[in-house]
């Protein structure tokens, strides 16, 4: 059975678009219900219970009450926490001894999107089986239980306290973070009450940006999406390091004292670095199809093992399973820890790059002079559906373009699993053939999606 409504991260659209809708969130609220109540950790005769948690768009507070609704129709307890960071959302589920977390969120996209994503009572995204469960049931009507049947909703007001020392204790006791100045760009989303004072507790001078969410300003212009702001904030305050983390916080960049911004494939490889000669690394290391070349041959250089999943935090995880690793991400920011976390986490990833420099008494840039970078051009092209991308158009160009490439190139050509786009990303040793390739193609998708 194929899925219709879940992608790679849950559900996400157009607020007001089919399925983003109230009335189709309580129905999936409903459906979900239903289904968990058999999942792990229910124990007979118990209602299930089931924590929501939002990042910090206006539409939140509707999908909020939506979720809620269906759920207690369906006989299950519901926890509120409000604005919360999504791997915020998996640790209160796993360690509160819950059935399932679900975030309204819809990552780094802009705030008239929004999203419905899943963790399991492991904290962990759900399993195929578990979503098309779901999707099944969704084509059922709503039955709502009998009145002492219902499930009941209350706030828990210690979420975020909970979650800042979960955060602390993922950075070493005996280490701290005095004398650092750090910017932290919070995007205006769900990590604006979380990260400043984590960073703080551990002893940094904080200063704070995208702190203060009105519903709409969510990852406009600040954040993981747009590093450059925090970096000029960085230089505008001669802070010693920023951090920049994107709407619901499973995202995150860096930038050194002189604005220079790491993305996800250079932290990743300062902490394989980090773990490999403190001999803590677990295996190799777990990146995507869209994982630099030069992060591949940097960890080749250490010894260090590197695969590569197909797009999206869910195949990396698996991937890591598979391979028995703890340590994988993208080059976006999403970065996994599995020591630490069940799930990407902004915030955790950060405090693990911080840790390595701390220790080592070097900077961002120095910790990674021996990863060269390959040029890389990414272009997206907007399409309203489906598109084939085995036209005979398409293969010509992708064909033509690999040739050009060679040995020193790589192109991946593929659709989003999150927006109605097709990616068209090219690496080479020369960043004028990276473009000009790059352009081939997208021109053959552009003309075959007309």
């Amino acid at each position: 059975m194929s899925r219709r409504y879940f992608g790679t991260d849950g559900i996400r659209g157009k607020v007001g678009v089919f399925p983003i809708t109230p009335d189709f969130v309580m129905r999936l609220g409903y459906a979900a219900g239903k289904v968990l109540a058999g999942g792990v950790g229910q124990s007979a005769g118990s209602p299930p219970v089931v924590l929501i948690g939002k990042d910090t768009r206006v539409s939140g507070y509707m999908f909020e009450a939506a979720l809620q609704a269906g759920l207690c129709a369906a006989g299950v307890h519901v926890r509120l926490v409000g604005p919360m960071p999504t791997p915020a959302v998996a640790y209160l589920t796993r360690a509160l001894r819950l059935q399932a977390g679900i975030v309204i969120s819809a990552s780094h996209n802009p705030h008239d999107d929004n999203g419905i994503k899943f963790f399991s009572a492991l904290g962990e995204k759900l399993e195929d089986e578990t979503e098309l469960a779901i999707e099944r049931l969704l084509d059922e009507p709503m039955q709502t239980l009998p009145s002492a049947m219902l499930g009941r909703a209350r706030r828990l007001e210690d979420a975020p306290a909970r979650y800042i020392e979960f955060c602390k204790a993922t950075f070493p006791f005996e280490n701290n973070l005095r004398g650092l100045k750090i910017v932290v760009d919070c995007a205006n989303g769900a990590t604006y009450h979380i990260a400043p004072l984590v960073l703080h507790e551990l002893g940094a001078e904080v200063i704070a940006i995208g702190n203060h969410p009105d519903g709409t300003n969510i990852n406009l212009d600040c954040g993981a999406t747009s590093p450059e702001t925090v970096a000029r904030a960085v230089r505008e305050h001669h802070a010693d390091i920023g951090i920049a983390l994107d709407g619901d916080g499973d995202r995150v960049m860096m930038c050194d004292a002189a604005g220079r911004v790491f993305n996800g494939d250079e932290l990743l490889y300062i902490m394989a670095r980090y773990r490999k000669l403190t001999g803590t690394l677990k295996g190799g290391v777990v990146g995507t199809l869209m994982s630099n070349l030069g992060l591949q041959h940097a960890l080749e250089r250490l010894g260090i093992p590197f695969l590569r999943a197909k797009v999206g935090d869910r195949y990396v995880l698996e991937q890591l399973a598979a391979q028995g690793w703890g340590l994988g991400g993208e080059s976006s920011g999403h970065i996994l820890c599995l020591e630490k976390h069940t799930t990407g986490d902004g915030l955790i990833a950060a405090l693990q790059v911080l840790r390595a420099l701390r220790e080592s008494g070097q900077s961002l840039a120095e910790y990674a002079a021996d990863l060269t970078m390959y040029p890389q051009t990414m272009i997206n092209v907007s399409v309203k559906g489906k598109v084939d991308l085995q036209t005979v158009a398409i293969r010509s160009a992708v064909d033509s373009a690999e040739q050009t490439l060679g040995d020193e190139g790589r192109l991946v050509l593929r659709a989003s699993g999150t927006e109605p786009l097709i990616r068209v990303m090219v690496e080479s040793r020369s960043a004028e053939q990276a473009r000009r390739c790059a352009e081939q193609v997208a021109a053959a998708v552009s003309g075959s999606a007309a």
